[in-house]
């Protein structure tokens, strides 16, 4: 299949749009869409944010397949173990998931792209887990990189911010 922009924004809305349908082996077919069709942030996002998430969201016992991709070569697909998480710690169901595991995995990635995923998903863990996204930016405030650091606290209150930029 030739890899157009287009054709991929249409089949990743329809995908989502029959999340109602998904059953857990569908997990196999969207990690194979995931390594054949997606290949840059873009698609990466739009596709874990809203289909592959969707269906992560419905089977969380998938999570531990989610792990696994934080070593894979595509930078692609090492951000969207992160971004795939943003669904379900927006609707509150971070208690079936460890996002501080992924963030612990891909803490230093050589990627920005990955770094700006995973900081991505700090931040959205941040709207729901202050205090504990709080508290792991402290731990790793010498270590973390900083453009991950920058993106996880910017939902933070003021005075929590200020604390973590003087740090």
């Amino acid at each position: 299949m030739h890899n157009d922009w287009a054709m991929g924004v249409i089949a990743y809305d329809f995908a989502y749009r029959m999340r109602k349908y998904y059953e857990i082996d569908d997990f196999n077919r969207f990690e194979s869409w995931l390594n054949q069709y997606v290949s840059g942030w873009g698609d990466c996002d739009d596709f874990c944010t809203h289909a592959f998430g969707s269906l992560l969201n419905q089977y969380p016992i998938l999570f531990d397949k989610v792990c696994l991709w934080t070593t894979h070569d595509a930078f692609w697909v090492r951000r969207a173990a992160a971004v795939i998480m943003i669904p379900m710690i927006r609707k509150g169901h971070v208690n079936f998931i460890q996002p501080f595991k992924i963030s612990d995995a891909l803490m230093h990635d050589t990627e920005p792209l990955v770094l700006k995923g995973y900081g991505w998903m700090l931040k959205v863990l941040s709207t729901k887990h202050e205090d504990a996204v709080f508290e792991y930016l402290v731990k790793h405030q010498d270590t973390m990189p900083r453009v991950s650091y920058r993106y996880a606290m910017e939902k933070m209150s003021p005075e929590r911010k200020a604390r973590l930029i003087a740090l």
